[in-house]
């Protein structure tokens, strides 16, 4: 394949998987948005709803070891192509669900499917992409999220609203069902170097072994999700409740900054690679986290209470595509999966524990409180970040 044709095909790898990711993303994190409507129309307490809508949060976490194993094993294309099909599946089951436990359960099954598109699309940036443009690919491919939670946002809760719980779930298993076929169709596994080769550059050898990198960079991962998933689960919420505004106008403020957060994806991945460096611009965007969920807290009873929350929607995801990038390319060809699995699974631990704590935060001290609090997350996440002595291979397993 000369250079003509691998930049077009790199490009439409990308998009694909960004498709995936987005289909996974609008059934997991759109959860969350059904919160008000489990509350008032289900009777359930914030604590309860929160617990039912961390499922597919749960199922994720459970599932991203085994999806990072499966994606080293038989490739990108066919974890990917299963795994939304199953996300279909699941959406389905919720959408004809007769109880909340039936419907939770649901969720969980959808959301191990949906942990597939974290490793493959991770693994299909970093495959098809040189490093000198893997930060920004990897922001652009980050942008599924922020997009996906803002398609969750104008979806969920006005469709439920108007149409009911059947309905949503409906839509929400035909975008996987898309996404599926496209990534069966469209999807090509990255090129590779065979085992041999891979042994003789040290490639197989267990990064876990080698340095303490990797796990400084999942817990500080970990730690900055606290906020990131706080302002996601409960910006819709606050707003309806505390500043009495419509549940439209809400939910479209709540889409609107998804927009800044896929922005700060990609210029933090930019970023990266102008400076040559993940790490360093992943510990400022841990300082700034800090700074703005302290803010937030204190002033959200004021005025400029909703500039720094939309403030914070584009912040606190910043850091996400930074470490991805960066773990990928330190586990290599072989353990990349695995690596990118164990990362995702500290972050879908702490997001599926976000709803139901902050739920009783909030139902006990307020969201000022709640978004005060979180704070002390990212603060911790600084001196984790591994930037002494960080070094940015040439390639990890991209032939490009």
């Amino acid at each position: 394949m000369n250079g003509a044709t691998q930049a077009p095909r790199r490009w439409l790898m990308l998009g694909v998987a960004m498709f995936g990711q987005i289909a996974g993303t609008v059934f997991v994190n759109g959860a969350p948005f059904l919160i008000a409507f489990l509350r008032d129309d289900r009777g359930l307490t914030l604590q309860q709803a929160g617990l039912v809508v961390a499922a597919p949060f749960a199922g994720t976490m459970v599932s991203l070891v085994l999806w990072g194993l499966i994606v080293d094993r038989i490739g990108e294309r066919a974890s990917m192509s299963i795994g939304l099909a199953i996300v279909t599946v699941g959406a389905l089951g919720a959408a004809l669900s007769s109880s909340l436990t039936t419907l939770a359960l649901w969720f969980l099954l959808g959301g191990i499917g949906a942990g597939s598109t974290n490793s493959a699309s991770g693994r299909i940036v970093v495959g098809w992409f040189p490093a000198h443009r893997r930060g920004t690919a990897m922001g652009i491919r980050q942008t599924a999220l922020p997009l996906g939670v803002g398609v969750g946002a104008l979806l969920v809760p006005n469709v439920v609203q108007a149409e009911g719980l059947r309905t949503t779930l409906l839509i929400v298993a035909g975008i996987a069902a898309m996404a599926t076929i496209l990534s069966a169709v469209l999807l090509a596994d990255p090129p590779r170097p065979t085992r041999a080769q891979a042994a003789d550059q040290g490639q197989l050898a267990n990064p876990y072994r080698r340095d303490n990198r990797l796990t400084r960079i999942h817990l500080a991962s970990a730690l900055l999700v606290v906020p990131q998933f706080t302002v996601w689960t409960y910006m819709l919420v606050w707003l309806t409740d505390d500043k009495g505004w419509s549940t439209f106008a809400a939910s479209a403020l709540v889409a609107s900054t998804q927009v800044l957060g896929a922005a700060g994806r990609i210029g933090a991945g930019w970023w990266s690679d102008l400076v040559g460096s993940r790490l360093g611009p992943m510990r400022i965007v841990a300082i700034a986290a800090t700074a703005t969920m302290l803010a937030l807290g204190l002033l959200s009873g004021t005025p400029l209470g909703i500039a720094l929350i939309v403030l914070a929607t584009a912040i606190t995801v910043a850091d996400n595509g930074l470490a991805f990038t960066s773990v990928a390319e330190i586990g290599g060809p072989y353990w990349s999966g695995r690596a990118m699995g164990l990362q995702n699974t500290g972050q879908y631990i702490v997001s599926a524990l976000v709803p139901p704590v902050m739920g009783a935060v909030v139902d006990g001290r307020g969201y000022g409180f709640a978004f005060a609090a979180v704070a002390i997350f990212p603060l911790l996440a600084i001196p984790l970040v591994p930037v002494r002595g960080e070094r940015l291979t040439p390639t990890t397993h991209s032939q490009a």
